[in-house]
């Protein structure tokens, strides 16, 4: 995870990208039916519209695939323009998601990166990151025990199965996420804060009631005690997930997330949802 006062746009993307699955218990014995989930969400840092993000979320029987894409920019890319690119895969037990790859390209001025994690047998099995950074000695050590049971930031934000629970019931906040982005560990933990009502007049937009979660940032390794960014995240207390049913579907998603900076609030706020249930005969998912 890239904190906000390096890189906004690629923290913001991947906390969008990073609040919507978690281990909840979802049903194994699917049906054979592809369900396609499409989200949109607008961007606003410091109270200006900063970008936008498009999630798509496929699920077949029990494997699911996810893409992200997001831009970001100032006066038309003038002065500050990034894009970038998320995909994960995986498969859906009753204990949670289970992923197999995760990836992330972005570019922004003159940065460019790729990050790719393979999981298997429930832990990471390789990290490749282009371009290759050089380790910090002071960096907190990653521990392989630490990378059992993780999810990366694209599984931990987009595949919250919760069936058992309605109409923004706020236990769906009682849930903490382990994760790893390829460089740090670290857990985002959320907790019921209260359930209100929110109304979206636009096509496709959601209305109903939402499930407000506090959410803490805990970092537990591969970044230095003395980061000022990452003390500031792990201490704020005022990090914020809307989280709403997606109808007919049993999930979960963010309908909006909030948090501070040290440049002004950042915020990411759901337009629209599109929900297709597909049909039966579909073809298998493609792996990224």
């Amino acid at each position: 995870m890239i904190m906000v006062s390096w890189r906004p746009a690629l923290f913001v993307f991947l906390l969008v990208s990073c609040i919507f699955v978690s281990r909840s218990v979802c049903a194994e014995e699917a049906g054979p039916a592809t369900t396609q989930i499409i989200a949109y969400y607008r961007v606003y840092f410091a109270g200006f519209h900063f970008g936008d993000v498009r999630l798509t979320m496929a699920l077949k029987g029990s494997e699911y695939q996810m893409n992200g894409e997001g831009h970001f920019s100032v006066l038309g890319g003038l002065i500050y323009d990034w894009r970038g690119a998320t995909a994960s895969s995986g498969r859906i037990a009753k204990t949670g998601p289970k992923p197999s790859t995760y990836t992330l390209s972005y570019s922004g001025g003159d940065k460019r990166g790729d990050v790719r994690i393979s999981f298997g047998g429930g832990a990471v099995t390789q990290v490749s990151i282009s371009p290759k950074g050089h380790p910090n000695p002071h960096d907190i050590p990653v521990t392989k025990a630490q990378l059992n049971g993780v999810l990366d930031p694209m599984t931990g934000a987009f595949l919250r199965a919760r069936p058992d629970l309605l109409n923004a019931d706020l236990r769906v906040c009682n849930e903490t996420i382990p994760a790893f982005d390829g460089t740090r560990r670290f857990d985002l933990t959320l907790t019921p804060k209260q359930r209100t009502k929110v109304e979206n007049e636009t096509p496709n937009g959601y209305s109903g009631f939402a499930a407000v979660c506090r959410v803490k940032f805990v970092p537990i390794s591969g970044y230095r005690p003395d980061d000022s960014a990452i003390k500031y995240m792990s201490q704020t207390d005022e990090i914020e997930v809307w989280l709403v049913p997606v109808p007919a579907t049993g999930f979960y998603l963010p309908y909006r997330i909030s948090m501070p900076t040290g440049f002004g609030s950042a915020s990411a706020e759901l337009t629209s949802i599109q929900v297709d249930k597909g049909q039966a005969n579909g073809g298998a998912l493609t792996r990224p």
